[in-house]
Parts: structure tokens; sequence; C-alpha cells
């Protein structure tokens, strides 16, 4: 019996280790722009049947009824995102955009692939063109927004219309639509890093629509969406990871000095 509690104990040292890595990594993207933190799941796993619950005659005094089980264990089942807004602050700069309510970014990466974002701390590239501020690729917003050189101001309304002013023209000009995009499941999206996710079949397909129309979120111009990293949850979440490692070190121990003490028997 000491034995399985040993492979017990390890089970809930190595899922804590992995819940771990994922605080840590919440803790580490507190200042992120747009970032979703994530959380473990646990399960427990399969059980060792020593005697079937309601097993034998029915009325029979001798059956205990509720049987003999006993787990071996837990793991972690899946990480799951959180999709909860984070705050909003002010940046009084054109091209950043938050998103407030439902809906992402979509970007390309110049290969035809399509990734999606909240993050909206956009830039232009040497083209002209929108994109993701990402210091090892642009990430070109889709559809694309081309911006003339000669714009004097960019305005991004709450609906995703993007306008600027031009010298000697009293009109605003529109220039190009951002359009919102959203998910039936947007927990089951794969995060692929560098603030974007990618949809999956967990995901569903992305639904293509217009901000502040039909449930999709809206814009706001010169504001970015924070992380909804809550530090001090992270850190009791890091405290009760700590401990819960510890008891179950302390179930290995006592496993390994009760294998001892039957060993010291046979001496």
């Amino acid at each position: 019996m000491s034995l399985q509690a040993l492979n017990t104990g390890a089970t809930g040292m190595i899922g804590q280790s992995l819940n771990l890595d994922v605080i840590a990594n919440n803790l580490a993207n507190t200042g992120t722009t747009g970032f979703k933190r994530s959380r473990a799941n646990f399960e427990d796993l399969l059980y060792k049947t020593l005697q079937i619950p309601g097993a034998g005659p029915i009325g029979d005094p001798r059956t205990p009824g509720l049987g003999l089980q006993f787990g071996v264990g837990t793991r972690v089942s899946s990480t799951q995102l959180d999709f909860i807004e984070g705050t909003l602050q002010q940046t009084d700069r054109a091209l950043d955009v938050a998103i407030n309510g439902v809906g992402f970014i979509a970007v390309d990466d110049g290969q035809g692939n399509l990734f999606y974002t909240r993050a909206g701390n956009l830039t232009l590239n040497d083209q002209g063109q929108v994109v993701m501020a990402t210091a090892a690729q642009g990430y070109v917003v889709q559809p694309p927004i081309q911006i003339p050189p000669d714009a004097l101001s960019i305005a991004v309304s709450a609906d995703g219309v993007v306008s600027i002013t031009q010298p000697n023209v009293v009109q605003p000009v529109q220039v190009g639509q951002l359009d919102a995009f959203r998910f039936q499941n947007p927990e089951g999206l794969q995060q692929i890093g560098n603030n974007l996710f990618q949809e999956s079949g967990s995901s569903g397909n992305a639904e293509q629509g217009q901000w502040n129309q039909n449930g999709y979120g809206s814009l706001i111009q010169n504001f970015l969406e924070q992380s909804n990293v809550e530090p001090v949850n992270e850190l009791i979440n890091l405290i009760s990871s700590q401990r819960t490692f510890e008891l179950n070190s302390q179930v290995v121990q006592t496993a390994n000095e009760n294998l001892q003490t039957v060993g010291a028997l046979r001496q």
C-alpha cells in the first residue's frame, strides 16, 4: 500500500509543478497588453476497486453496499483561458485601440495565416499599412488599412471606421474599416505567443462582423486594454499551490518511512 501512496503523492507534486508554471506565466504577463490569464484544471485519476459498490445479493446484511475504492492520484486535465476584460489605460496615442466587450482584431503574418488578438497597440509599417507593434514581424491588420504619408491625424470610431485628415481637405477621409471577429468558444483558442491566438477545433471558426453591432464589442481610441491578471489572487494561488505541493511531499515521505519500517522487520 505504501508503494501506491508513493505514486499517488508523486502525481500531486507533478500536478502542482504544472500549476506553478501556469501561475508563473500569469504573473510574468501582468503588464502585457490584452493578456488573458489561464488556470490549471485538475481531475482525479482512475480508482482501484476492491469491492464494487452495491455488489452482492440484494438485502444481504453482510454486503456493505458502498464498496471499497481508493484513488491513485491527480493530474492537470487542462488549462483554461479567462476572457474577463482587463482595465483600460489611457495612452492618448492615435493607433492605440482598446476592445470594450466581445471580439478580436484579425492580423495576417504575410503568408496567408490569420491570427487574432485583443492587443490594440497598433502602428504603421514602411508601406503605411496598419500592423501590430511587434519587434520581430509586422502582422498586418485584416482587412488591410493604408494610411497616406500626408495624413495629419488618424481617427478610429467605436464601430471601427478609420478616418484621416489631410492638408487642404475639409472633411475627414475614410481609409479603412477595422472588422470584428468572435468565436463560439474563445476559451478553446490556441495561444501562440506575441499576444496572438489561433482558431482551433475547440474554438470553432471565426465569425466576422462589425464593432458595436450584433453583440460585438466596441473600440475605444487612445486606450489599451491591460492584462486581466490580478496579482493578489495569483499570489494566493501561488501560496496554495506551494502548500499543496508540501503536503504531497509529506505523503511521499511518510510512505517511504513506512516502507523503511517494513524493511526493518526482516532484520
